[in-house]
């Protein structure tokens, strides 16, 4: 087994499933230092393949971005959500592309707002999803004998946060098997969709989540790897991504960044058509470009969180079945405060 792996049977800890609101049913606000006009604006974005190409990717959108507001935006491309997420409390991330639970635990612990959201039509609603891949030649290629002894594989997958390396796959086919994807694998390695894709296609993993967009990317950038692979899952449609803005910026600034994201890649012209090919580039799922949006674009991600947890009470071994209910009660009153925040009379965009 390579080394890259090690088996993991760690006890679950149910109480960190869902991020915390205060008694009120409200983000818990921190003092925080206001950002300087004299540095340039961050703009934090994950990996696709690794730090240096993502920044490259999204280099030629941030200089456009840039030149609108008046102010220089570099990129911070960081190795994985987690960095992500400590990199975002430590205020060091002005704007963000997000999604699933980094988003919403940006939001609920306030520090960032949702200002935009990746665009799709009807067909692109349909298409992002969250995929499992596998080698063509047997003898682990089905799903049927995964699911029937998946102590006998190795999986790579994305981190806790990935909505379709980790989330979906949890809630939508692991956990409803009885299967949790951290304890019931013979290996695992955590890395980007890039590199479990790669892990499976050479042999040093079993099955691999991953999901459409990065795939087809994968398959550009590496075709002969992506020969061998075939995919066995295909998941319910994800949602979009978001564009957040620190929680502390003014009215007048975000109302500028949203009438660029709104306008950019919308033109008939060359111009226009420069920018679809930069937002291709720096994800491909957001050609249409981006809709204004707020803080309840998030209300999906904080439903999956909830039924996660909700799905992990229901499988786990309790003391008793009131401690139990008690567990799921607690989960259901949680989901509806954040619910309920996230969707509260919400400002017009930009206001």
């Amino acid at each position: 087994m390579t080394t890259w792996f090690a088996t993991r049977r760690t006890l679950l800890q149910w109480g960190a499933a869902l991020p915390c609101l205060g008694a009120a049913g409200v983000p818990a606000q921190t003092r925080r230092a206001p950002p300087s006009d004299a540095l340039p604006l961050s703009f934090g974005v994950l990996p696709v393949g690794g730090a240096v190409d993502s920044r490259s990717k999204w280099e030629p959108l941030l200089q456009d971005l840039g030149a609108a507001l008046g102010r220089r935006v570099s990129a911070l491309s960081v190795p994985s959500y987690e960095a992500m997420e400590r990199a975002i409390e430590a205020d060091q991330v002005d704007i963000a592309y997000l999604s699933g639970k980094l988003a919403l635990n940006a939001v609920l612990l306030g520090h960032m707002q949702v200002v935009a959201s990746v665009e799709r039509d009807a067909e692109q609603a349909n298409a992002h999803q969250a995929l499992l891949l596998m080698r063509k030649a047997p003898p682990l290629n089905s799903l049927e004998a995964l699911l029937a002894a998946p102590e006998r594989w190795r999986i790579a997958r994305g981190g806790s946060r990935s909505v379709s390396g980790y989330i979906v796959p949890q809630l939508q086919l692991f956990l409803p098997r009885g299967i949790d994807i951290e304890t019931r694998f013979a290996g695992e390695l955590v890395g980007t969709h890039q590199e479990n894709a790669l892990a499976v296609a050479n042999g040093d993993a079993d099955v691999a989540t991953n999901n459409s967009t990065d795939l087809e990317r994968f398959r550009q950038q590496f075709p002969i790897e992506a020969a061998r692979l075939q995919v066995v899952w295909r998941s319910e449609p994800t949602p979009p991504a978001q564009i957040l803005v620190r929680s502390d910026w003014s009215a007048a600034q975000t109302r500028k960044l949203q009438e660029f994201l709104t306008a950019y890649g919308r033109g008939s012209d060359a111009r226009g058509a420069a920018q679809r090919a930069v937002l291709k580039g720096a994800h491909a799922n957001a050609v249409l470009g981006y809709a204004l949006a707020n803080n309840s674009a998030l209300v999906q991600a904080a439903r999956q969180q909830y039924e996660l947890a909700r799905q992990r009470a229901l499988s786990g071994q309790w003391v008793s079945e009131a401690a139990r209910q008690q567990r799921l009660a607690r989960l259901d009153a949680d989901y509806a405060r954040q619910a309920a925040w996230l969707q509260r009379d919400p400002p017009p965009p930009g206001k």
